[in-house]
């Protein structure tokens, strides 16, 4: 008998070491800031709420609905670009980086919109464009005329020349939104480099002079008194100073891109080791004003490029890199076509690399992407918002997730983004990002409350006659409903202390737990398949076989309601549907000490170890 005892106590620490891979300890003690557990909310102003009838969002616009991000639990609200701008890129192509563009409105219509916020406990962080600015800034105007000291505030080249004597760019770099990154300037005599639009000339960050400007457009708006920045398109800030030609990828997947960027490799003007340096540069401002009140201004960095490069952004043992580098693996390695593996690894990718101690950080969504609904459906709305919302770290939301927007439909004489326009009518649809900027559905009146405007500067979706925040409010279960209860279960210590562990159950279905010793367990299973599929989670190596969960929050397209009970060893899920389960019996944990971290850390071992050793000693001896 004591022998069986020996080997259930083995198998069940060679279950516990199994599960380790996917696991990530908690502490109860450690203290959080508020920018490690906050919801973000991300505003695309032009595109959320017009105030004065000119078909465009603006400031008046947003403090009018700020009541909405209290009532769904947003922590923090960050506001795309809004300054001057002629809006060749709409606003990221900035001609003055402490001016409010007047479609927005003006400075006092942006101070009371951050008092009403105040008001309601609310945080606001801005935009930070630091690649390029508009060509119509006073200092590219300056640099044209090679005024000092802006001469070499952008990035200028002389041209070459062709067998034929005919000009051409200095070399073979292209543009994100397609063709030359080059563009000729006649009274320069040169050539000025821009990764984006030929109106968003690329800055020269090996001026220290262009660098200390940068620095004082971050302090002029951290004195305003706002809480950080998202700093946009950071990979691209330096460029090879031997502007050496990019190398283009083989004749059969080159032919595959339509848009000409993505016909190379782009060692030249991506992920070089300076531009680390500049985003600690960037950092210690921001810590700047910490030292004065205790306060930390978050700064997150956006970066779609390699997870090993993306993990540089979090800075080292002697440098403070940004508080976190956007999370995309649930964007670009997630479809609707996933299986329950391919949830897992994009989720353990993230948590395995980042480096210990650090926050993370999870986004579904943004203004540069399909949205969720039309990546993976309507009916995964409330499963995505679950694993953003209760997954380890921070949550981003882009506008409109919580009712589940999907995309518009943008016709090519509609189409407004220059990146669709340089597509041509031939390809603008995969590469036009207007779709997923469509106005903000607020009801079933004209143009769904968005503007009085007979005309919104985009179309709005024609689904909102049903699907807007007015009609989802007034539903007993709604995604506007379940969106509320994920952010109300974000405030409990387990979801934001509480240990992490996720695993396939099946091929199509994902779970994971979170979870603290001294408080409730939640359970969260999602069935990402097609078909209805029976759930077993009997083999879950720190829950009982006939344990009861008692379902906290279903999925619309979920068959159990809120209360009702289910058994580990087995209920079934309909297709697409997602449910979070708890377990009021405190299930069996092991805690640590130790900082949250993406492994199990040494210490979390010392019982099973100890436990797989009394039991090996036991077997052998009794041989």
């Amino acid at each position: 008998m004591r022998r069986e005892c020996m080997v259930l106590l083995l198998l069940n620490a060679a279950k516990f070491f199994a599960s380790a891979k996917n696991t990530v300890i908690a502490d109860e003690n450690k203290s959080l800031e508020w920018w490690q557990t906050a919801v973000y909310y991300q505003i695309y102003p032009r595109s959320f709420k017009d105030s004065n009838g000119d078909g465009i969002g603006d400031l008046k616009g947003i403090e009018e609905k700020a009541e909405h991000f209290k009532d769904i639990g947003v922590d923090c609200v960050w506001l795309s670009p809004i300054f001057k701008s002629p809006m060749a890129d709409f606003g990221y192509d900035i001609a003055d980086y402490n001016k409010i563009d007047s479609v927005y409105g003006t400075m006092d219509d942006f101070v009371s919109l951050q008092t009403k916020l105040k008001s309601l406990g609310i945080k606001i962080i801005m935009d930070f464009v630091p690649n390029h600015s508009s060509d119509e800034h006073e200092w590219f105007i300056k640099s044209v005329e090679k005024i000092m000291p802006y001469k070499d505030y952008y990035v200028w080249r002389d041209a070459k020349y062709d067998e034929n004597n005919m000009r051409i760019p200095p070399n073979n770099w292209q543009s994100l939104f397609s063709n030359s990154a080059w563009t000729w300037n006649e009274k320069r005599g040169q050539y000025y480099l821009h990764q984006f639009d030929p109106k968003q000339p690329d800055l020269n960050y090996r001026n220290e002079e262009l660098v200390k400007e940068m620095k004082d457009n971050l302090r002029f708006w951290l004195d305003l008194g706002v809480d950080g920045y998202r700093v946009d398109a950071v990979p691209f800030l330096f460029e090879d100073p031997n502007f050496l030609d990019d190398i283009k990828k083989p004749e059969e997947l080159a032919m595959k891109e339509k848009n000409t960027y993505e016909q190379y490799y782009h060692p030249n003007t991506m992920d070089l080791d300076e531009t680390y340096d500049m985003i600690n540069q960037f950092r210690d401002v921001l810590d700047e004003y910490k030292l004065k009140d205790g306060k930390t201004r978050v700064m997150i960095t956006e970066a779609y490029t390699s997870m090993e490069n993306t993990m540089r952004y979090y800075g080292n043992e002697t440098s403070l890199g940004a508080h976190m580098p956007f999370n995309f693996g649930l964007i670009d390695q997630l479809n609707d076509h996933s299986n329950a593996s391919k949830f897992n690894y994009a989720i353990n990718n993230w948590l395995e690399n980042m480096p210990e101690g650090k926050c993370a950080n999870w986004v579904i969504g943004n203004h540069d992407q399909p949205r969720v609904a039309t990546r993976f459906g309507t009916e995964m709305v409330d499963a995505m918002n679950m694993l953003n919302l209760l997954l380890p770290g921070a949550a981003f939301t882009y506008m409109g997730e919580e009712i589940g927007m999907s995309d518009t439909a943008i016709r090519w004489e509609q189409t407004v983004d220059p990146r669709g326009l340089n597509a041509g009518p031939d390809g603008f649809r995969t590469l036009s990002r207007d779709p997923a900027r469509s106005p903000y559905q607020w009801n079933a009146s004209a143009n769904a409350g968005f503007t009085v405007s007979s005309k919104p500067w985009l179309p709005v979706n024609p689904n909102y006659w049903n699907l807007n925040l007015d009609a989802q409010r007034k539903q007993h279960c709604s995604h506007y409903t379940v969106y509320k209860r994920l952010a109300r279960l974000r405030k409990t210590q387990t979801i934001q202390r509480g240990l992490f562990n996720g695993r396939e159950l099946s091929e199509w279905v994902y779970a994971f737990t979170r979870s603290l010793p001294s408080a409730e367990t939640y359970l969260v299973v999602l069935n990402v398949g097609s078909e209805e599929e029976r759930v077993d989670l009997s083999n879950w190596p720190t829950m009982a076989k006939d344990e009861t969960w008692t379902v906290h929050t279903p999925s619309v397209n979920s068959q159990y309601s809120i209360g009702y009970s289910l058994k580990t060893n087995g209920f079934t899920m309909r297709p697409k549907s997602a449910m979070v389960l708890c377990n009021k019996r405190h299930s069996l944990v092991l805690s640590s000490s130790s900082t949250t971290t993406s492994s199990i850390s040494s210490s979390s071992l010392v019982f099973p170890m100890a436990m797989f050793v009394v039991a090996l000693g036991y077997l052998f001896a009794n041989q």
